[in-house]
């Protein structure tokens, strides 16, 4: 792996993730998964619920889910990082996968996944492991080229698992 890309994308994540632990440390964890309203009123592991263009919305296997794609370089920009700085991440996005039991409306605890990711030529796909971020699960992608790309969701939850497979449009 190329150490400028490296080292480019840890300070994305460093960027992207420290708002998520300055508010699990001012509440200490109370009230991180308090439901409902606390998964989709505000902010949540540093991005707002609504931030980012909604890819997806409907159900992931047995849970109702909602994809989000936000553009790096756009939110470093609007975060005050230098513009130089920032148009080095064009083309990387972060896909937020938020996960909710349908019947209670609380976050799926202990969510985990891949999603594999299919670009415009359809030759070459990837795959990217979910992590947990604060209140989705979620990984930075790269899109390259502008085009359609299909993600195939698969999430394990519970002894339980799920999938869904949405599209984008890239312009």
């Amino acid at each position: 792996m190329d150490v400028k890309r490296f080292v480019g994308g840890f300070v994305a994540f460093s960027i992207l993730a420290w708002p998520t632990f300055l508010p699990a440390a001012e509440m200490k964890h109370e009230g991180m998964h308090s439901g409902h309203e606390g998964m989709h009123g505000g902010m949540h592991g540093g991005h707002d619920m609504k931030s980012g263009e909604l890819l997806f919305s409907g159900k992931v296997g047995p849970w109702a889910g909602e994809a989000r794609l936000i553009d790096k370089k756009e939110h470093m920009e609007q975060s005050g990082v230098p513009a130089k700085i920032a148009a080095r991440f064009a083309g990387e996005r972060h896909l937020m996968m938020f996960l909710t039991d349908p019947m209670t409306g609380k976050p799926l605890p202990g969510a985990a996944g891949k999603v594999t990711i299919a670009g415009p030529d359809k030759a070459a796909s990837s795959k990217v492991t979910l992590i947990v971020m604060g209140g989705h699960i979620g990984a930075d992608v790269h899109l390259p080229q502008p085009g359609e790309y299909t993600f195939t969701a698969e999430i394990e939850a519970g002894g339980r698992t799920g999938s869904a497979t949405f599209s984008h449009l890239l312009k």
